[in-house]
């Protein structure tokens, strides 16, 4: 996320709201029943609210690599999360923490971007994301379709808005104006309306 949005926001400023997007997720799903918890991180700030996972450090390579690797770490059904979608309410990830239906293996989540904002399975198999190209109109469709290649009976949850540019954070800042997100870049924008920084 911090790249994409500069410009116009700064470096610093697209490095706080990427923080404030993980917080808002963090605190998203800190309320649903998981056994375990994990945050796969880069870095040496840990965000607040992330006490009780267990820090997992990336591995190297790309996306497809980083997140097969945390399906591989794990046993029994798994639910990854992304962090560009700070709109995300807790309450859409509740069935997966309760008893999956028999006629499910997987969920998968699109983002308006033709990512996916979350995928889930019942049996965790990295080698089902690895071989994924990442961050294409069209990685959505592809991980569906490696899913059920393989079998796997998958159901769709609700798109959500991957934040990639500063006109779709805003628009998720309309969208959950009670979010550290949404409260994060009202103070940048406004603090820079007269310059005219961003714009």
């Amino acid at each position: 996320m911090k790249t994409r949005l500069h410009p116009p926001l700064s470096l610093e400023q697209a490095a706080t709201l990427a923080s404030a997007s993980l917080a808002d997720t963090v605190r998203a799903v800190s309320t649903l029943d998981a056994s375990r918890r994990i945050l796969l991180f880069d870095g040496n700030l840990l965000p607040l609210g992330s006490e009780p996972y267990d820090v997992i450090h990336q591995v190297s390579g790309d996306l497809d690599m980083r997140l097969g690797a945390i399906f591989d770490e794990c046993e029994g059904p798994t639910v990854l999360v992304g962090m560009d979608t700070p709109q995300l309410d807790g309450s859409m990830l509740e069935p997966l923490f309760d008893e999956w239906p028999a006629d499910t293996d997987a969920y998968l989540g699109f983002a308006n971007d033709g990512g996916f904002w979350t995928i889930a399975m019942a049996d965790p198999d990295g080698s089902l994301i690895r071989g994924v190209p990442m961050s294409r109109d069209d990685t959505g469709t592809l991980q569906l379709d490696r899913l059920t290649q393989a079998g796997l009976r998958v159901r769709m949850l609700p798109e959500l808005v991957d934040v990639d540019t500063i006109d779709d954070a805003r628009l998720v800042a309309g969208l959950a104006p009670h979010t550290e997100f949404a409260r994060t870049l009202a103070s940048f924008e406004n603090s820079t309306t007269e310059t005219g920084a961003v714009r």
